[in-house]
């Protein structure tokens, strides 16, 4: 058991509201409040005093000085589940807690609803895809244009203007759209930076925002020494992949089923219910994707100790037997190490054959096994 415990998403993920549920008899205090936030930061210890134990600190980043006093707190009352901090941007208060409470604090990570907590609902992959996964849609029923829309003006740029010094919002706006048509896809920062009109530099500290504040992710390559030429550069998904959605003007399922990067939306769905899987279940995420020089490629792989686990994702209904290519190509090259891959369809049938499996992408999580926690 830690003594803190560091909770860690995106805005309206359901940090705060899981944990008053789970914690009931836990005292509350947001450092959103500008009233509490000066508090805490102009005289700590009163503000510990006040809150010394048993209490949930809400945006704890805010004030990442406090960490410090509570380090002394927790060491001096050796009391389990002290303090429970939550924050929604995961660089600085994981940053704040690797330095000041090392060894106390237990990190973990909350990202919105999985299709195991949607529950069972019959909706279209596209309707899936328009409605994202935040909790808040789906409990008050909002409009999913009015909904991203209030999401992009309420937390992206109040957060960015916090983390940056922004001289032109509107480039910055234009990038965001800019890497929501390049989902599912290499990152390329100097095509982007040449697209916004402003330095790579500017463009990696931008990227780095962005995924610090759980809007995007960057899916990491694999890569070992094949005796191939491997790709090295991350592919870009985002966070909610309804948000994706909205920025690239896609409001129907008309205009989703004809939208080209239909697919690469799939896709991210996808790639990012393995990662809620593998977090709901306290499990560091060690997701990778292949591809090398020649255009063979893989769009998922688990990596569980030295085995690998490798998924096909595939937007179409219907099965086909061409969607093991990439499959059979990384299990002869990695040999043994493969095991049995797995192609994720937007059809409804399961199957289980001696060479693969194949999964309705609503199931995804009941075939995902973590390995050893």
């Amino acid at each position: 058991m830690f003594r803190v415990v560091s909770l860690t998403g995106p805005r309206q993920a359901g940090k705060t509201t899981l944990c008053k549920l789970a914690f009931p008899e836990y005292r509350y205090v947001s450092l959103e409040d500008p009233d509490m936030r000066v508090y805490a930061r102009d005289d700590p210890r009163a503000f510990l005093n006040e809150y010394r134990s048993k209490v949930i600190i809400d945006e704890a980043q805010r004030v990442p000085e406090i960490l410090s006093y509570i380090q002394t707190i927790v060491d001096e009352d050796a009391e389990n589940g002290q303090f429970i901090l939550t924050g929604s941007h995961q660089l600085e208060l994981s940053q704040a807690v690797s330095q000041s409470l090392a060894g106390r604090a237990a990190l973990l990570t909350l990202l919105p609803l999985s299709f195991e907590e949607l529950g069972s609902a019959k909706v279209s992959m596209e309707q899936d895809l328009l409605n994202g996964f935040m909790p808040g849609r789906h409990a008050h029923s909002i409009p999913v244009p009015d909904f991203y829309r209030s999401y992009f003006q309420t937390y992206i740029e109040r957060d960015v203007r916090l983390l940056v010094q922004l001289k032109d919002f509107v480039k910055f706006e234009n990038f965001v759209r800019l890497c929501a048509g390049r989902v599912g896809q290499l990152l390329n920062q100097s095509s982007l930076a040449n697209d916004v009109g402003v330095s790579s530099a500017t463009i990696a500290e931008w990227l780095s925002v962005l995924e610090a504040s759980f809007v995007i992710l960057r899916l990491r390559p694999y890569y070992e020494n094949f005796g191939k030429r491997i790709i090295k550069a991350p592919k870009l998904y985002f966070v909610e992949p309804g948000l994706a959605a909205w920025l690239l003007g896609i409001e129907t399922e008309t205009q989703m089923r004809r939208d080209p990067l239909k697919g690469n939306l799939f896709e991210n769905m996808v790639v990012v219910e393995a990662l809620k899987t593998l977090l709901n279940r306290g499990v560091d995420p060690r997701l990778f994707f292949f591809r090398d020089s020649r255009g063979n490629e893989l769009d998922l792989l688990l990596q569980q100790g030295r085995e690998l686990v490798p998924f096909e994702i595939k937007s179409a209904q219907t099965w086909h037997d061409s969607y093991l290519k990439g499959i059979r190509y990384f299990q002869n090259l990695a040999g043994e190490r493969c095991l049995t891959g797995s192609v994720v369809y937007n059809g409804d049938q399961t199957r289980e054959t001696e060479r693969y499996k194949l999964i309705p992408y609503r199931q995804l999580s009941k075939f995902i096994d973590p390995g050893p926690a």
